[in-house]
Parts: C-alpha cells; structure tokens; sequence
C-alpha cells in the first residue's frame, strides 16, 4: 500500500496543494515563490527519500509569513495522512547534520502530541527574499498539524545559510527514521496501543 497522500489549502491568503509520498527517492518539484525555501524544501525531499509535489501561491507582496507558515501546515497534514495509522513504524527519529561549520541536531516523536523546541540562531535576517525567523514558524506549523514532538537545536554554527540547510536535511533524515516501517513492530510501538 502506497504511503501518498494529496492536501489542499485555499484562504484568502495562500493557495497550496503538496502531494506527498514517504517511500519514495527524493524527487521533489517546489513552487512557492520564495527561491530559498523551495531549495530547502527540496533538500528535505531529497535527505527523507520523500516525493514531493508542492506549489503555492501566497501574498508575497506583503512577505512570506502566510506562504511559508501555511506550507508548514500543509505538509504536517500530508505527512500525517501519509504515516496512516502508524502502524509498525519506528516512530522516533534523530539526526546530526553537519555543513561545514554548522552542525544542527533534529530529534523527533511521531506521538500524535505537537511540541516545538527550536534552539536555533540563524544569525542572519535574511537569506534572499526568505526571512530567516519564519523558519520556527514553519516547523510550528509543521509540528501542530503532524502531531509531532520536534526538537531542533543548532549545535554551532556561524553561517545562516549552511545552519537552515543543516536544519531541513536532518529534519528530512530524522522523518525517514521515524516513519520507516520495521517488520518486529506489530500494530504500534506504544504500550498504550495507540499514537
């Protein structure tokens, strides 16, 4: 059975559409508008072996907040459909992610319980058009709608850019972990039954 799943958001803000599959090869296909964060997004596609299919559409001419924090929303969906019913995946996931002189830390639970610890200095305002605050609010977003216990935190680091690519390849690395089916796992790996 195929883990894909298809969401759709339309606010008077933002127009998204991602389609996602977890065993997938890491192809990816972003349009947000926002050059920086779609090559993010398609580094996390590419570090999770995740496919992924997004385009949005959003009131960049105001900034990216709608566009970025609603694609956190969208994603969390999808990635929540995609995983199903958890069963018999490993469901915690962590990764230590170098570039060059930044190393960043993701370690996460799909518990069906949304939390956020971001310990992250990006040092920069801006990296392009993308501004570098909004990528807390991405992860909040991301984390609140896949119901995701999420813990990032920036081990060193001095460069903005190498420190948030750091961050979503090891957030893509620590989600293929966490949502990899094991054979010893029957129904899911929780001694309350349910996730």
């Amino acid at each position: 059975m195929s883990r894909t799943s298809t969401v759709e958001r339309r606010t008077a803000e933002t127009n998204i559409q991602a389609t996602l599959t977890l065993d997938g090869s890491g192809q990816a296909v972003v349009q947000t508008g926002i050059g920086f964060f779609d090559h993010m997004l398609n580094l996390w596609a590419k570090h999770g072996l995740f496919d992924l299919t997004l385009t949005a559409e959003g009131d960049l001419h105001i900034d990216g907040h709608h566009t970025v924090e609603d694609t956190g929303i969208v994603l969390g969906k999808a990635l929540a459909q995609a995983v199903g019913d958890k069963a018999g995946i490993r469901r915690y996931g962590t990764a230590f992610v170098p570039m060059d002189e930044a190393l960043v830390q993701v370690s996460l639970d799909l518990s069906g319980r949304p939390f956020l610890h971001y310990e992250v200095d990006t040092r920069v305002e801006r990296i392009g058009s993308f501004d570098t605050e909004l990528t807390e609010e991405f992860l909040r977003a991301f984390a609140d709608n896949a119901g995701i216990t999420l813990h990032v935190m920036l081990l060193h680091g001095k460069n903005g850019h190498h420190i948030i690519e750091a961050l979503f390849k090891a957030l893509g690395r620590a989600l293929d972990e966490a949502t990899r089916k094991d054979e010893r796992i029957v129904g899911v790996l929780s001694t309350k039954g349910s996730l």
